[in-house]
């Protein structure tokens, strides 16, 4: 998404543009926007991609990760909320079986947190620790990169608050995506997950990042994004013929159901999208600030202005989300179907 130094609420992404209508609800774009950076960054397409994420718990995670896979521009992938390394070593088990093996997992923090791990026994033992510097493999990445580098945040902010601690400098190239945060969350007594495993790190980002999207459950917390038992998606997933990853994702669902009884909503692959710069969500401006408690709201008075998403065009991602789970073809799993406008 392309954040401009306006305060206006008017909505911009890089590549397709998400805008209102003027009554009939949400229209979606899919025209080219020749915008460019702030500071002469130029355009994200093919710029690197770093992803955070706390895989293993709810399946959204894996399921961002599967549809990731096919992104050429993807640098790394690194892990957050950390189980010992177990979530690195999953996720490295899951590239090798996505075709992935070139693409590096970086260990993060261990935040002490474990109640959203499901995948315990499932990585096989030869898959080996993963390296934990994450300050110097995104500080190597940028180096080999001459313009932004996105970064899309699907767990606690930990790493990325460490990042811009050790290295600000990177604030004016990184364009980062965060899914999390919740103007109205479902539990008015806590912050939402994201925000709540490290409240400190989400409050130093507001502060510090310079080009920040948060796309938040409000939006994401929805049934028409859900991956429900018998749902066309996972049966496609879990058939005889599928490939080995399919098989270990639809696995993981499994799992997850089993141990919370909830099913899964794609807050992560919807995240991902945006920091594609697909146009399936829409997003304004909002004077945001987060709490010690990691609790966000709009402050009008002290609160930082950043792009927060408002809705998104549900019909049209799970279309894009069946095509990436069940192509079977990394070429394939490129495409997308294009939003109709007005829908």
């Amino acid at each position: 998404m392309i954040q401009n130094n306006s305060a206006s609420g008017d909505q911009v992404s890089g590549g397709p543009i998400a805008t209102e209508s003027d009554g009939g609800g949400p229209m979606f774009s899919r025209a080219a926007s020749a915008s460019a950076w702030p500071g002469g960054l130029g355009g994200l397409e093919g710029s690197a991609l770093l992803i955070s994420t706390d895989n293993g718990g709810d399946a959204d995670d894996a399921t961002m990760v599967t549809c990731a896979a096919g992104v050429p521009e993807v640098a790394a992938v690194i892990t957050a909320a950390e189980i010992g390394g177990e979530r690195a070593r999953f996720t490295r088990h899951q590239l090798d079986l996505l075709g992935r093996g070139d693409e590096p997992v970086i260990t993060g923090q261990d935040l002490g947190n474990r109640k959203y791990w499901v995948m315990s026994g499932v990585t096989p033992s030869g898959v080996s620790a993963q390296p934990v510097d994450v300050v110097g493999a995104v500080r190597a990445i940028c180096a080999q990169s001459a313009g932004p580098v996105r970064w899309l945040g699907c767990g606690p902010m930990t790493e990325l608050a460490a990042v811009l601690r050790a290295q600000p400098d990177l604030v004016d190239r990184l364009v980062i995506t965060q899914m999390g945060g919740a103007i109205n969350y479902r539990d008015p007594d806590k912050a939402e997950h994201n925000f709540r495993l490290d409240p400190d790190a989400a409050r130093y980002v507001l502060a510090h990042a310079r080009y920040l999207t948060l796309v938040v459950s409000d939006v994401t917390f929805t049934d028409e994004i859900a991956l429900y038992p018998g749902h066309p998606i996972l049966i496609r997933l879990a058939a005889p013929t599928a490939p080995a990853w399919a098989a270990l994702l639809a696995e993981h669902f499994d799992r997850w159901e089993a141990a919370t009884g909830y099913t899964s909503k794609m807050h992560d692959p919807l995240a991902l999208t945006v920091a594609l710069g697909l146009g399936f969500v829409r997003v304004a401006r909002r004077p945001i600030t987060v709490g010690e408690d990691g609790r966000m709201r709009i402050d009008h008075s002290e609160g930082r202005s950043v792009l927060v998403s408002t809705g998104a065009n549900y019909p049209h991602f799970v279309a894009w989300l069946s095509q990436r789970l069940t192509s079977w073809s990394p070429a394939a799993m490129s495409a997308v179907p294009a939003p109709a406008p007005g829908e």
